[in-house]
């Protein structure tokens, strides 16, 4: 990191995907670079914490790894043999390369396909303005949100809820499916503010004892996908010993009365059996939520990683219903904010040129795609050219083998916007240098919170780096495609957007930094009403008619919805443990990385050490396993090899790999998600990252790669 002292502090937002979304103070260098970031202590959610990752961000910005050039593919595909060439040839060739696809198959054959590398709206989103205007295949987003969202709109019709700010506020809080510590750093300021001037209860429901199960006053490590259980237990007390709020639940809830007689064989017996918790442990918790009005559920994405997640989240979310907590400050269930915010994107998506007749891809769904599964591609032609931004699918997509093999296909054009020679990269035809994000200017929104923030541009990018909205409208000039917004600079994109969404304009951002968007108590609170017709919080969901926002129309069409519950319950659909893959793996954040960012930098490598599955000593011992060992980890999709770690960690029966390493990284050189499905999820389709079916294994044996061989 650079040592020089700083001359002058700039202001920007962390551009991750992370709910946080903090407010950044950045040192800012004489020599044009950039030192220490820290968090801003003005800023009331972020409240001058921010985590380490991210705080030696220079790390990523002067790493001498960092693509700067343009590059063409000389070699074979995934050879890694690359020539320089300049940013204006690579964009006239991907240019010509699209124009040619297009020719022969139709505009349907471009996939522009992108995520949450950035989640700056002008450079994430513009993508999209280009595959309006082209007609070019859209993408159904479905690698992270589509589960836990929908199972938390289920029950309050909207995706928003109390002011996170609020927990600080409250007596009892509960950190549920997520690793606070690790992924949410900000979530354990407000709550260990709590502890410190009210002393607030933290309790932590996981699937491992991790960083933040140990700063819990109740650390609750429950068997993966039985969620939906202990909630039901919970609820079954409350109702059992005089805690549900029967005023409330007439005034605001459906058939509160059906859903108390559901309850009643959801014993806290009945829920041990299925979480392997305590009846003690299930009996503590809900005891701690009847007799503490002002309870804050901080529900996470850990939800949205199992195959029953809509499920779990929904049941989860609808304690606060059964006690009333939604009444009090500091009380209810928050998931996300991203609700409140009301943006009109039109321009920078190219909205007013979406044409509903074109094909929606599913982005989990890409192997499947670009192996030319029928269904897939859904009676349109073969994908033949793709845009790959802020992304990488050959490591973090599911169903890692069958992307590898779609990826190799000659007859796939293929480029990649990048900051790194990625394992996407690698199988690029063109490659370009990409911007980071205090090398351009955006504006963010805090799905984890309730901010609108800038962040503008403090330091030159180097050699030729472009930012995403410099690629997407040097390609539209060159492709014929017509939108003002293509004329657009992104501090315009920026005003547009803020004037149109009625937040001011950027002068004001600029201004004061960020703009709060939290709604009125009563409004947080549902205290009007949930945001279904009828006012009311739904325990029993219309999951055929549920739409999560934002999603496409065809999303709906995504089962099976006849096998859901009608209340909230414990649903296996799980993939289920059996006597060919024995244990559970959840494939959990590690706290240096974030996804597969992060994993390049030197720090980030240090602390993380290398690819280690975690076992529990009872399992180990079975297996003959022993810490340090190499260890075939296998599920029905697929194998890799990880060095064991032996720890209590873990439950039995459950296997834990932390981080999205890259896939050269693991012995063999095959990432984690050759282990993950790439089925889609009901209601509403999504990827189960962490619910998988595996087998484990001393590496050695025939067809494991000669690296790991005994």
């Amino acid at each position: 990191m650079n040592e020089m002292a700083p001359v002058r502090t700039g202001y920007s937002a962390c551009p991750h995907d992370c709910p946080s979304t903090c407010a950044l103070d950045v040192e800012l260098l004489a020599d044009g670079g950039v030192g220490r970031l820290r968090g801003s202590a003005e800023n009331s959610y972020t409240a001058g914490v921010i985590c380490a990752k991210v705080a030696r961000y220079a790390e990523r910005l002067a790493h001498p790894e960092r693509l700067t050039k343009a590059l063409k593919r000389k070699g074979g595909k995934g050879e890694g043999s690359f020539q320089e060439i300049s940013a204006k040839a690579a964009l006239d060739e991907i240019a010509e390369a699209f124009l040619r696809a297009e020719a022969r198959y139709g505009p349907q054959t471009v996939w522009p396909y992108f995520y949450a590398g950035t989640m700056g709206l002008v450079q994430r989103d513009g993508i999209h303005r280009l595959r309006h205007v082209k007609r070019y295949s859209g993408q159904f987003d479905s690698i992270c949100t589509n589960l836990a969202w929908t199972g938390y709109i289920a029950g309050t019709g909207r995706l928003a809820g109390p002011d996170p700010r609020e927990m600080a506020k409250s007596d009892l809080i509960v950190i549920w499916g997520t690793n606070a510590v690790v992924t949410q750093v900000n979530v354990m300021t407000h709550a260990t503010t709590a502890r410190k001037q009210r002393g607030a209860r933290i309790v932590v429901v996981d699937v491992y004892d991790n960083a933040t199960m140990r700063q819990a006053d109740l650390a609750l490590c429950l068997r993966p996908g039985t969620d939906a259980a202990l909630a039901c237990a919970v609820m079954h007390i409350l109702f059992r010993d005089g805690h549900a709020d029967l005023e409330y639940l007439s005034c605001f809830s459906d058939r509160p009365r059906d859903f108390a007689r559901h309850l009643e064989t959801r014993t806290p017996e009945w829920a041990a059996a299925i979480t392997g918790l305590t009846v003690e442990e299930i009996e503590t918790l809900a005891g701690w939520i009847g007799t503490t009005p002002r309870t804050f559920l901080r529900l996470g994405y850990g939800f949205t990683r199992s195959r029953n997640g809509a499920v779990a989240m929904h049941a989860a979310a609808s304690i606060a219903t059964v006690t009333g907590a939604w009444r009090h400050e500091g009380g209810g269930a928050f998931h996300s904010n991203s609700g409140i915010f009301r943006l009109d994107n039109t321009m920078i998506a190219g909205l007013d040129r979406r044409d509903a007749s074109v094909r929606m891809l599913d982005q989990s769904r890409i192997g499947a795609v670009l192996t030319g599964e029928a269904a897939d591609l859904k009676g349109g032609p073969p994908v033949t050219a793709m845009l790959v931004q802020n992304t990488n699918p050959a490591n973090v997509a599911p169903d890692q083998a069958c992307v590898a093999e779609g990826l190799a296909r000659e007859d796939l054009f293929l480029a990649v916007h990048e900051q790194f020679m990625t394992e996407t990269a690698e199988m690029a035809d063109i490659v370009l240098p990409a911007t980071m994000f205090l090398e351009h200017d955006d504006v963010y929104k805090g799905g984890g919170h309730q901010h609108i923030l800038f962040g503008p541009k403090l330091v030159e990018p180097p050699g030729d780096c472009l930012s995403n909205h410099a690629v997407i409208c040097g390609l539209a000039e060159r492709l014929g495609a017509e939108h003002p917004g293509f004329a657009m600079s992104a501090r315009e994109h920026i005003d547009h957007l803020l004037k149109a969404s009625g937040w001011g304009d950027l002068a004001r951002l600029e201004r004061e930094r960020w703009i709060d968007c939290q709604p009125p108590f009563e409004e947080a609170h549902y205290l009007d009403g949930f945001a279904w017709p009828d006012g009311k919080y739904r325990f029993s969901p219309d999951w055929a008619d549920l739409a999560a926002p934002n999603r496409p129309a065809d999303a709906r069409a995504i089962g099976p919805y006849a096998q859901m519950p009608e209340f909230p319950d414990h649903w296996t659909a799980i993939e289920a443990a059996d006597e060919a893959y024995p244990l559970r793996l959840v494939t959990s954040p590690a706290r240096s990385f974030l996804n597969s960012t992060f994993s390049e930098t030197p720090t980030g490598r240090q602390k993380e050490g290398r690819p280690e599955v975690m076992v529990h000593p009872a399992d180990a011992a079975e297996l003959g396993l022993a810490a340090g060992d190499i260890a075939r980890l296998e599920s029905r999709r697929g194998a890799t090899f990880l060095h064991v770690r032996v720890s209590e960690a873990v439950r039995p029966g459950v296997v834990v790999a932390e981080g999205i390493w890259p896939n050269k990284a693991h012995c063999g050189g095959l990432g984690i998600n050759v282990l993950t499905g790439a089925d889609s999820a009901a209601p509403h389709g999504g990827a189960a990252f962490h619910d998988n079916a595996v087998r484990l294994s001393r590496a050695g044996g025939a067809g494991d790669p000669d690296s790991v061989a005994g």
